[in-house]
């Protein structure tokens, strides 16, 4: 007799790219997908579970892991680390592009092995496997029809980027990639599912010419998305309606985000450094009335830079707290990232951090702006919480990102309108957002996201059909 679908357990494996902007999407998934009859393996690198354990104090040994509140609640989240290739002591941020190289060529040798002891393990009569990966570890093709695998790849980033690196030999033919020797002003206007957008506004390895392990990473990644059985995209219907309904066309694609909120009765610890409690401070300062700095985990600037939005935070003479992380200027010593004497002239109205809980800070009434790279993660939490946005975009996707805030749905500035960060032009800035003016719009696009994942949504929908396809699929592989 014929398996029912609904009786079908899957058993997903979820291997995301170890980055903490990549992570904490897929952990939000995995406890998602778990609170829905999942059996779920969550693989970290021992790296990254080396840092959670530093971090965290409830995790003072090796067996402990991420999971074991979730776990305590009912759900059946199991864990495992692997490799990454390098010992605990390399330093992966000074040997980023080496690091990188290892992840696109060689990193698929050790998730071969994890995996194959994962499906050796597992009950296969009583279980259905599914092999959930970030969209950039472009070796989950291979894993899965290895072992015979359904093949699930999850996209962190906006449907329009994907759109954007997806048609990338259209750019190639109409001469916008690689960028030409006399750069084009005109619009790109022949995307399918994407509104007119200017050669700025592309990722800003689309506008380099030198091809690196970043370029590398998207190339291979968009040679094997064609083979993935599902793509879940960590976007909303409502937000970018032409692009997914293009998507949906031609790729086997579920807008089923913002995932980051789509399991709020458990919390999961997952930073990878200590954390700065700010709780405390903000319920000091009245309401809407603090600007939120962060330039995310990644992103490195120069001190010209840092001294003239601090300046510029000096003259806007507003509450703020800053996330200044010891590594993210690029040509000083961390001892001497802020302008002297600033932390003294501040400290009343200012308080800066190494690291904090980016969405209990933004979740807090006293907040009323938030000064941000554009990194998909901080621009979701930011709408999601209703807080307008000063755009202030380094790399990767956060250029287009920024366009989507900024002139698509209006509800940020710019930081600078010119090519140099300028104080006076920081100051203005400042003043401009906190006044309010985004407030409406803001406020309604959170709305928008919160009504996506209710009963009825369309992220709630979207996630439903995939597991609805993913079960029919299963019966069909097995």
């Amino acid at each position: 007799m014929a398996e029912k679908p609904e009786l079908i357990r899957p058993h997903a494996i979820v291997i995301p790219l170890p980055f903490q902007g990549h992570i904490n999407p897929l952990v939000d998934l995995a406890i998602n997908l778990a609170s829905r009859g999942f059996t779920i393996t969550f693989v970290n690198t021992h790296f990254v579970h080396h840092l959670l354990s530093k971090t965290h104090s409830d995790a003072n040994d090796h067996h402990t892991d991420m999971f074991s509140e979730a776990r305590q609640s009912g759900l059946d989240i199991r864990y495992a680390t692997v490799s990454d290739g390098f010992p605990l002591d390399y330093d992966r941020d000074r040997n980023v592009f080496e690091f990188w190289e290892y992840l696109l060529e060689q990193f698929i040798f050790h998730v071969d092995e994890l995996v194959g002891n994962l499906v050796k393990s597992c009950d296969l009569l009583a279980y259905r496997l599914l092999l959930i990966t970030d969209t950039f570890n472009s070796w989950h093709a291979k894993i899965a029809k290895k072992y015979n695998m359904v093949d699930v790849s999850f996209w962190t980033e906006p449907a329009l980027v994907f759109a954007l690196e997806y048609h990338l030999e259209l750019l190639r033919k109409n001469g916008h990639y690689p960028p030409p020797e006399e750069k084009k002003e005109d619009a790109i206007t022949y995307v399918p599912g994407v509104d007119p957008i200017g050669t700025k506004d592309l990722m800003s390895f689309l506008q380099e010419k030198e091809i690196t392990v970043v370029h590398r990473f998207v190339f291979q990644a968009y040679e094997q998305i064609g083979n993935a059985d599902f793509i879940l995209l960590n976007t909303v219907q409502e937000l970018e309606p032409k692009t997914v309904q293009a998507l949906n066309q031609i790729l086997p694609t579920y807008a089923i985000g913002p995932v980051n909120f789509s399991a709020r009765d458990i919390k999961i610890s997952k930073a990878l450094v200590q954390q700065t409690e700010c709780t405390e401070w903000l319920q000091s300062k009245p309401p809407a009335s603090v600007l939120y700095v962060s330039f995310g985990s990644l992103v490195q600037t120069t001190k010209q830079v840092i001294e003239e939005i601090a300046h510029g935070l000096l003259l806007a003479d507003i509450n703020f707290i800053w996330v200044v992380r010891k590594n993210m200027v690029t040509d000083s010593d961390a001892a001497d990232v802020l302008p002297s004497g600033f932390e003294q002239t501040v400290k009343e109205k200012g308080l800066i951090v190494p690291w904090c809980d980016q969405e209990a800070v933004l979740s807090h009434p006293g907040i009323g702006a938030f000064l941000t790279h554009c990194g998909w993660n901080s621009v979701l939490e930011s709408m999601w919480h209703g807080v307008p946005m000063i755009c202030y975009p380094f790399l990767y996707d956060q250029p287009t990102n920024r366009k989507l805030v900024v002139d698509d749905w209006k509800i940020g500035i710019n930081l600078c309108d010119g090519e140099a960060v300028a104080r006076h032009e920081v100051a203005g800035k400042i003043k401009m957002l906190m006044c309010g003016q985004f407030g409406e719009v803001s406020k309604k696009v959170s709305t928008l996201l919160r009504n996506s994942l209710g009963d009825g949504g369309s992220s709630c929908m979207y996630l439903e059909q995939f597991m609805e396809d993913m079960r029919a699929k299963i019966l069909v592989s097995s």
